[in-house]
């Protein structure tokens, strides 16, 4: 989506253009961390800003989370083999990740050095983790708080400075000699007849990314400036301490080190020495108390028994999670898992819940470690179904979905779950967020109400004696409550897996490598797999008026780079002059050339083996004219539309439509894609441009406005060569620092192209912001997630993410959301060495960094990397990232340092350039 930056707006459009939620890479002269939950205790906070999941189940059947609070991987440990007793046909562990709160301290010191005529800060902490301390100083002749970098001869070895404000040291593991613990610590020597007057500092931990401050406020720990005659002196006059509002009151301080003073002082000096100077110093000691979410392994296990009496199915559940738990289950006939109850008996502390399902408590076991239940079943059922309840907002599942354990039939023996017999089982601990009605029970209550209405309205009609107004209005009530079903049942679709997509993606590189002789399949997610995109313009292109022949012009150029596909502007006539706010579809005498314009541009594009791209508003619309109420939402042009084709829920615009399918975008009238009309108008439009204009594809603007179903529709008319969605949200920030999990964001863009069923690729947002913030804070380690794979789209679903590091709305003269200046050839090292579908910008490829551009591109098409390409990660650290790709290529971005390693390939550099180097296997 494109934002206009135009004063003057016509009536019929919003009042102003909408600005759209974006990522700000905001750098601030201070930093932000978390703060903490009372006056005397450090709390840290897990950084994953994820949204609050609803446990849901009903005849019984879940909707899978997207956003998981907590993730762990269990890993299938069916001991049948080697279980003892004869009877025992189902043994099964579960084990569980779940995080725990533990605590420790931090310690802050002040020591004089082994120079008596210095001294020494310690800043420690005991907790586990790779703990980085974020600092500065203050000079004495600062306005306020300011942060500044420290001198040299102050900075430990290792550290990185942080722009010019501030210094990242890593805390160095050390024996505590007090405590007998592991303690993480940093060492800064303070010299004396310095301007310093005060450090400010913040802990870091990079493993959660998350950081360490008191009350919101940094620590600050003030510096007296040694009482130099007309100094500028800031705290106190006499010794060290903590300022107030820092550390507030604090016991256990002030550890006088022994200092003598010099009866001999000059009072007519006019100065003072050194000796005195130093005896105004005190050394100090405190600790304060921390917490930290922890990893606890726990697990659940499930055995089965057949009793020789009544021969039903024993089913023992025990689990070594502490604290009263809830055992939330049922029982199904089939492979449906509809949820039933069994009839009694039942365990003791068992209530029935809706209906539909029963909860038990767990009996705590004998050794007083975790508890347990024992549950008899009748041979009737086929499975067995639960979750369980931990407290009033927390849940324990299996992905999404509730835990199932077959149950044997007479006669017959199982060997685990029979639904799961691999590694890796991810589990999810999910949020109930109080709220534990399930999708279907929602679904359930609409369509008793539309039958009550129907009924009602059929009732009335035979007694005659309801106004034809007042039938109407029960149909419209009807109309709604379906659109409301459908938007609970869209919000229900699973979530596209990891998994999935790793099996469907092997296939295709499979039948690659077996057949390597065959061409390229075209799939419009992918087009050959070895695309590389040019987006063919920016957010000034369209004042010249001409910008079709301007790109006919460097049509030859571009080719000569080795562009497969390019990107062109919006073509239709818009109320924005850049395009983003169409008004007549099928007017195509734009800001950007005219029809035949279009025509010769593409037709000289398709000369020099270049795809084109059209770029498709389909979300919003332009009204020509106002209704009775003065309201613009009547269409004119050849699709003359009135307010039908508007969201219902779009208050602007009073759409008669059903409710939007996705978010709105409030600049202009909401297109309803739930209407027939609108569908079969689109999609005549897109074959229309295909023909006529001579488009290959499409680039899909502001996706998030409509159902990815619709886009499968239309693409499945069109049937484009190669197809994008721009998928744009915010990625996850806590206090102006980017999380390190960003898992949620990319589920959200792999959701939608799940939706489109893999018939179109999406620009991956998450790999840009993550771009950002490693590049820019010198944290590359953020480019590996937790699996060690890239942590964007790229990592879950590489053939259908479409990288880049700039746009015309975040790059330009928009500038939204500025890739980190100076570090742009980084971001194409990534991007055009990495599998995916790369993207270039316009304004990079005619700059001074149309060279290495060039070059990189000659590389990946040189040594054919595709979509699908395999992608090994050798190092993601503070201040380098290495990969090798295809064993072909080998990359590294970052100022430290990495070489391939040596073995039975020979490696040769490609290319070479500032934080950056490519090199090619021999």
């Amino acid at each position: 989506m494109s934002i206009s930056t135009t004063t003057t707006t016509p009536l019929f459009c919003f009042n102003h253009y909408f600005t759209r939620e974006r990522e700000l890479s905001i750098h601030r002269s201070r930093p932000k961390p978390f703060s903490l939950t009372s006056a005397s205790t450090l709390t840290l906070f897990n950084s994953n800003n994820n949204n609050n999941c609803n446990y849901s189940f009903a005849s019984c059947k879940p909707h899978k989370f997207h956003t998981p609070k907590f993730e762990a991987f269990a890993t299938n440990t069916d001991t049948l083999e080697s279980i003892q007793s004869s009877d025992v046909s189902f043994d099964q562990t579960f084990p569980i990740n779940r995080t725990e709160l533990v605590e420790g301290k931090i310690f802050v010191r002040l020591d004089q050095g082994k120079d008596l005529g210095n001294w020494e800060l310690t800043v420690g902490c005991n907790l586990p983790g790779k703990w980085i301390l974020h600092w500065g100083v203050s000079r004495v002749d600062d306005v306020g708080s300011e942060w500044d970098q420290p001198p040299r001869d102050m900075i430990p070895p290792g550290s990185i400075p942080i722009k010019d404000y501030a210094i990242e040291t890593p805390m160095k593991k050390s024996l505590s000699s007090a405590e007998g613990d592991i303690l993480h610590e940093v060492k800064i020597d303070l010299k004396p007849n310095n301007d310093i007057s005060a450090i400010n500092f913040v802990l870091k931990d990079e493993e959660t990314g998350a950081w360490y401050q008191h009350k919101g406020r940094d620590f600050k720990v003030p510096l007296v400036n040694y009482l130099k005659e007309d100094a500028n002196i800031i705290g106190p006059k006499k010794g060290f301490s903590l300022w107030p509002g820092a550390l507030g009151q604090i016991s256990n301080i002030l550890l006088k080190s022994e200092a003598t003073h010099d009866k001999d002082q000059d009072d007519n000096s006019g100065s003072i020495n050194t000796k005195v100077e130093n005896s105004q110093l005190e050394g100090f000691y405190v600790d304060l108390s921390i917490t930290k979410e922890v990893i606890v392994e726990n697990s659940i296990s499930v055995s089965i028994r057949k009793c020789s009496e009544t021969a039903k199915n024993i089913l023992y559940l025990e689990t070594d999670i502490p604290g009263d738990i809830l055992l939330h289950w049922g029982v199904c006939r089939d492979d449906l898992k509809w949820w039933e109850i069994p009839p009694a008996p039942h365990p003791p502390e068992t209530i029935a819940f809706k209906d539909r399902a029963l909860r038990t408590k767990l009996q705590s076991r004998d050794s007083g470690e975790g508890s347990s239940v024992q549950l008899s079943l009748g041979e009737e059922f086929s499975g067995f179904l639960f979750v369980l309840k931990l407290n009033d907002s927390t849940w324990i599942n299996d992905m999404g979905d509730d835990f199932y354990i077959p149950l044997p039939s007479s006669g017959s023996i199982i060997t685990g779950n029979r639904e799961d017999q691999s590694e890796g089982v991810q589990k999810e601990v999910t949020e109930e967020a109080g709220q534990e009605e399930s999708i279907s029970a929602f679904t359930d209550e609409i369509i008793n109400e539309i039958r009550h209405l129907v009924t009602d309205i059929s009732s009335e009609k035979n007694r005659k004696t309801k106004s034809k107004e007042a039938q109407e209005s029960i149909l419209q009530e009807i109309e709604k409550l379906a659109a409301e079903a459908y938007s609970i049942f869209r919000s229900s679709v699973p979530s596209f897996s990891e998994e999935t997509i790793a099996e469907s993606e092997a296939a295709v590189e499979s039948k690659t490598l077996l057949l390597p002789d065959l061409p390229p399949q075209i799939s419009s997610g992918t087009g050959t797999g070895y695309e590389i995109v040019c987006q063919g313009f920016n957010w000034e292109s369209h004042k010249s008026g001409r910008w079709y022949m301007e790109l006919k012009e460097k049509a030859a150029e571009l080719a000569s780079f080795g562009f497969t596909v390019i990107w062109l502007p919006p073509p239709t006539e818009s109320v924005s002059p850049e395009g983003y706010m169409p008004k007549d579809l099928y007017n195509l005498n734009s800001r950007y050339g005219t029809i035949d314009e279009l025509k010769d541009v593409v037709k000289t594009l398709h000369e020099v083996g270049i795809k084109v791209l059209g770029d498709a508003v389909l979300n919003h619309r332009c009204a020509h004219f106002k209704n009775q109420s003065g309201i613009w939402n009547l269409f004119g042009g050849r699709l003359n539309w009135d307010d039908r084709a508007i969201v219902a829920d779009d208050p602007h615009f009073q759409g008669r439509g059903n409710k939007s399918s996705g978010d709105n975008f409030h600049a202009a009238p909401n297109i309803d894609h739930s209407q027939d009309f609108v569908r079969k108008d689109l999609k005549e439009w897109l074959c229309w441009m295909r023909e006529e204009i001579g488009y290959d594809g499409w680039r899909l603007d502001f996706v998030r406005g409509f159902w990815g179903g619709y886009v499968k529709d239309y693409l499945e008319a069109s049937e484009p060569y190669f197809a994008v969605g721009e998928y744009w949200d915010s990625l996850s920030y806590t206090y102006g620092e980017m999380d390190h999990n960003q898992d949620a964001h990319r589920q959200r863009i792999v959701d939608w192209i799940n939706a489109t069923a893999g018939t179109a690729g999406a620009f991956d947002v998450t790999t840009k912001g993550i771009l950002h913030s490693a590049l820019e804070r010198c944290e590359y380690w953020r480019l590996s997630d937790q699996k060690g794979k890239p942590p964007g789209v790229l990592g879950w679903w590489p053939s259908r993410a479409v990288t880049f590091i700039e746009n015309h709305d975040t790059g330009s003269t928009q500038g939204h959301w500025r890739f980190p200046s100076g570090k742009e050839m980084q971001g194409y090292a990534y991007t055009l060495t990495h599998p995916g579908t790369p993207s270039v910008f316009y304004d990079h490829i005619f700059s001074h960094y149309k060279t290495e551009i060039a070059t990189l591109i000659s590389i990946r098409k040189r040594n054919k990397i595709h979509c699908r390409s395999t992608l090994k990660i050798c190092k993601a650290e503070r201040d380098v990232y290495a990969a090798i790709v295809d064993d072909k290529v080998a990359m590294k971005i970052g100022p430290g340092h990495f070489e391939p390693p040596s073995g039975s390939q020979r490696w040769s550099s490609a290319l070479e350039g500032r934080d950056y180097k490519i090199w090619e296997a021999s």
